[in-house]
């Protein structure tokens, strides 16, 4: 194993929000100011399946957890602008779960029904997930949906037990979704916005949102290779 990188934040970063349907997401470009040390760290990581794998129920993919050097970097920078950006109150402490570098793993036809359709993470008010993209665009990115019969874009506390009632319902009485990484609108979801998957790109956005990852070619994405696959560095927050 390498020793643990200095993961050190550009002086250049490029900060903006974009429009997810009725809620937003936080784009931060130029993250890193040397993405290929942290690349080259993955490189020489072991890599465990990701709950749920073998039962097709979590991420289709691996992880390896990340440099502590990263974890501490992104979550003391990050900490003030998730709090004003995603009007947290200021005086909530962040609290850090998951820190691992992801790779998506699970060959697209081997997708289960649950894999194939868009999910949440958590219907927690404060609840964050991050996402650092250390491949390129060619990949994909983030894909965000509206359900359809239910008008819901983000779970909440007082939306969850309604939504996934319908969610199972529709799942067991209408044709199964065809296993595919790239996810459009169909009769049971609308996509609603889209966040590319650039190169040293951080995306921050409320775990509660109904998204996917949208791949371009499964064919090049799912490797098992940090170099060659869609390397992602995935992080939670809650306050």
């Amino acid at each position: 194993m390498m020793s643990d990188p200095a993961c050190k934040l550009s002086n250049n970063k490029v900060m903006h929000t974009i429009s997810i349907g009725e809620h937003k997401a936080l784009c931060i470009d130029n993250f890193l100011d040397q993405p290929t040390q942290l690349i080259d760290y993955a490189r020489h990581s072991q890599y465990d399946p990701y709950p749920g794998y073998q039962s097709k129920k979590g991420y289709p993919g691996v992880r390896a957890p990340a440099p502590q050097n990263y974890s501490y970097n992104l979550t003391t920078y990050i900490e003030p602008i998730l709090k004003r950006v995603f009007n947290v109150g200021a005086g909530k402490d962040i609290r850090k779960s998951l820190c691992a570098m992801s790779l998506l793993t699970m060959a697209e036809d081997s997708l289960s029904p649950i894999q194939s359709t868009p999910h949440f993470d958590s219907s927690e008010p404060n609840h964050l997930a991050a996402i650092l993209y250390l491949s390129g665009a060619e990949h994909g990115g983030t894909a965000f949906y509206r359900h359809c019969s239910t008008g819901i874009e983000r779970i909440t506390k007082q939306n969850v037990d309604g939504y996934l009632d319908r969610y199972y319902e529709e799942l067991n009485t209408t044709a199964l979704p065809t296993p595919t990484y790239r996810f459009d609108s169909n009769s049971q979801y609308t996509k609603i916005g889209y966040i590319e998957g650039v190169y040293n790109r951080l995306v921050v956005y409320p775990g509660g949102l109904i998204h996917n990852p949208y791949i371009k070619n499964s064919e090049l994405s799912i490797s098992t290779s940090p170099q060659n696959g869609r390397l992602t560095v995935n992080t939670f927050f809650d306050f």
